[in-house]
């Protein structure tokens, strides 16, 4: 498929109450092995990301560092790639428009972004501004000849500066100016997830992490949600394996934790079963 034909292809998977799973790949290892597992798409982790380079979450990747990222991993498979640009790596409209027309020159179908100003001071950007630089991804998204999927996201459940009202508030405001996905990470409860994809009518993305991995698909798809993605969860739990079995090995010499590996015929075989 070229990139036309995957942009649309992903956009037609949003089908609300009848969720498609979009797993969040950290590199092209992963992105492969999601895709002979089964993957119709995937998604980038911007948290992920900056763990294989050493650094944490939020702000400590640059743009070129990600979209050099983003483009690896549509080279090395053959299904369609939505990115996590965390805040679109630029605090005024046009520096966010200026991001999706990079995003759509390196192949993708789309990508997510966060009304986040990652400052601690100040977690979340103020309304009006946040609604401006969504409309402004979405003017340049509607700019090109394909269907770029603008996955618009309301976090300040995520990083505790608004409450659900806020966050529904936000979300119809990016709805009105023609977000083709809304995304607010982490409401307290599922059945906050009902009300939020009950307050709009525009495909709402899920996340399953933390105290949501309890829930299946089935249950998402109750709530009305159209994709379902899982963050930066795959990531962590990898380098808690690390650390775990790391501990065990240069603490008390266990070498145990070693012996549930994957063989190395058998990550051949999915790596290449997974490539484009």
């Amino acid at each position: 498929m070229d990139q036309e034909d995957k942009a649309s292809l992903f956009r037609e998977m949003h089908r609300p109450g009848d969720p498609f799973i979009l797993p969040n790949a950290y590199d092209v290892g992963s992105a492969r092995m999601l895709v002979a597992l089964g993957a119709k798409a995937i998604a980038t982790t911007s948290s992920g990301f900056a763990f294989t380079v050493g650094r944490p979450d939020m702000g400590n990747v640059t743009r070129d560092e990600m979209l050099d990222h983003c483009e690896d991993i549509v080279r090395g498979v053959g299904v369609p790639v939505s990115a996590d640009l965390e805040n679109g790596y630029a605090h005024d409209p046009d520096g966010v428009a200026e991001t999706v027309q990079m995003a759509a020159e390196i192949g993708l179908a789309g990508c997510t972004l966060e009304d986040t100003t990652m400052d601690a001071s100040k977690p979340s950007y103020d309304f009006d501004i946040a609604v401006a630089r969504m409309a402004a991804a979405v003017e340049a998204a509607e700019a090109l000849p394909f269907d770029f999927t603008i996955c618009a996201r309301a976090d300040g459940m995520l990083v505790g500066s608004y409450d659900v009202d806020e966050a529904i508030r936000r979300l119809q405001a990016y709805e009105e100016v023609g977000a083709h996905c809304l995304y607010a990470p982490m409401p307290p409860s599922l059945e906050d997830m009902t009300r939020i994809c009950a307050s709009v009518s525009t495909p709402v993305n899920a996340l399953c992490a933390g105290r949501f991995t309890k829930y299946s698909r089935d249950d998402f798809a109750r709530t009305g949600a159209a994709r379902i993605s899982i963050g930066g969860s795959l990531a962590r739990v990898t380098h808690g394996v690390v650390a775990e079995i790391g501990t065990a090995i240069l603490s008390s010499g266990d070498f145990s934790g070693l012996g549930g590996a994957m063989s190395g015929a058998e990550t051949d075989k999915l790596l290449k079963a997974g490539e484009a």
